[in-house]
């Protein structure tokens, strides 16, 4: 009976530890922001870090006096150009804006939080990012 009570004792000791990890391992992927898993994603498939490569960012705005501003507030930084959206009635404009840049967590989140604001300032949406 002793062994049988050790043995089960034991037993629920791994299956609680294992759990731990499952949930550090969680939280941690949790913490990782959506531009780190990209980022990580693409330099397993090779990207280098320290190389430039062409990065677009898109954003949706109401309307082409929106995109006049965003436009005016982008370049020469970026290449802008603008496309109607037929399908949305919020969103009319879908700009897209491509920069060079190294894929550098850090770098990326700056302009993710320069475009956010400036999308929100215009009554728009940042859409995200594809290199």
């Amino acid at each position: 009976m002793t062994w049988y009570f050790i043995a089960v004792l034991a037993a629920g000791l791994l299956v609680a530890v294992r759990i731990g990890m499952k949930l550090r391992a969680a939280a941690k992927s949790r913490g990782e922001s959506w531009d780190e898993q990209v980022i990580g994603r693409l330099r397993s498939q090779g990207y280098l870090p320290f190389k430039g490569y062409p990065v677009d960012f898109f954003l949706a705005l109401p309307d082409e006096m929106a995109c006049q501003g965003a436009r005016a507030r982008l370049e020469p930084e970026f290449h802008v150009d603008v496309k109607p959206l037929a399908d949305d009635r919020e969103f009319r404009f879908s700009l897209h804006a491509t920069k060079t840049m190294h894929l550098i967590v850090p770098e990326m989140q700056d302009v993710r939080r320069r475009l956010t604001a400036l999308a929100s300032e215009l009554q728009g949406r940042y859409d995200g990012w594809a290199a």
